[in-house]
């Protein structure tokens, strides 16, 4: 008996399938929260609460948050390309550029936009076009061609 599950893969749908036949990163019906918002081809996607900046953080826990999330991606491509932009440029950083950072990581909800934006597969909207995405398109392109295999060792 096939039971009721959704799964996401690449936006796609999968809730018809047999247990058996979905891919290991399925939820049941009742652990995933779908937004009442629909894609263009009636797909629910899972709830994604929206981001609160959060004002008056201390700098240095901004810093550390930063640095945890610039690592905790979901995605390994990302994981690396911000892991090792935020080991080489976050401690330098003032207030306006963590605020900016700050924002181009948390406010998309789509980490591959973030992946297409910074290897210049798809433009930078208006919001996020600024000196660190500047700075990070700088660093994605490896001039100096450094080994970017492993994220950075925390201190």
């Amino acid at each position: 008996m096939a039971l009721n599950r959704i799964c996401f893969v690449a936006g796609k749908n999968f809730s018809k399938l047999r247990v058996s036949a979905l891919p290991s990163r399925c939820f049941s019906q009742s652990a995933v929260r779908l937004n009442d918002m629909k894609d263009p081809e009636g797909i629910k996607e899972p709830y994604i609460p929206p981001y609160q900046e959060k004002l008056d953080e201390p700098v240095r826990m901004k810093k550390a948050r930063l640095i945890y999330q610039s690592r905790k991606r979901g995605m390994s491509e990302n994981g690396l390309l911000l892991s090792t932009f935020a080991a080489k440029y976050l401690e330098n950083m003032d207030e306006k550029s963590l605020q900016d950072y700050d924002r181009l990581i948390n406010l998309p909800s789509n980490d591959w936009d973030i992946f297409y934006w910074a290897t210049g597969v798809k433009p930078t909207p208006p919001e996020f076009d600024n000196e660190i995405m500047n700075r990070l398109k700088e660093h994605v392109s490896n001039k100096d061609r450094e080994s970017r295999l492993h994220q950075p060792a925390l201190y």
